[in-house]
């Protein structure tokens, strides 16, 4: 059955959710993911041309967050001793997004090497709420590729 152009394009259900979301830190899943964000951003410099403002790239800038809820202290206390040592670990982040529901079950997935962290909450909670760890996270933009991305 051929599929209909009003379906695929503009149906709720075709809509992606993070249900389906993963990532793996430093090779292992992370089972407890909450949220996952990586951008890249244009740093611009400003170029004036008679009397307008243009700008020009000068560089890129990689970050992102990687949320949990975590269920064990997965890597804060090997990140802290390497700092306190002196060293600035690295490491990969996979992150693959898949929904069921998605046209012709396709999904997105992307690789991002030379991955370092930018700060670690050594805890933090509240009474009555479940706890969540933020990770923020930089990286090089030449480092990040996609590997499966959806078609239309």
């Amino acid at each position: 059955m051929a599929r209909d152009a009003e379906d695929i394009k503009y149906r709720g259900r075709r809509r992606w959710t993070g249900n389906h979301g993963r990532v793996w830190f430093d090779g292992a899943l992370i089972f407890e993911i909450v949220k996952f964000e990586a951008k890249v951003t244009a740093d611009r410099e400003d170029v004036i041309i008679g009397e307008s403002k243009d700008s020009k790239i000068t560089s890129l800038t990689g970050e992102g967050t990687l949320t949990v809820k975590p269920v064990f202290n997965r890597s804060c206390q090997r990140f802290l001793e390497e700092w306190s040592a002196g060293h600035d670990p690295r490491t990969m982040v996979v992150a693959t997004l898949e929904d069921p529901d998605m046209i012709d079950a396709q999904r997105e997935s992307i690789v991002i090497d030379n991955v370092w962290i930018k700060e670690i909450g050594l805890m933090q909670f509240e009474k009555g709420k479940v706890v969540e760890k933020e990770f923020p996270f930089g990286f090089t933009p030449q480092d990040a590729r996609f590997t499966e991305s959806v078609a239309q």
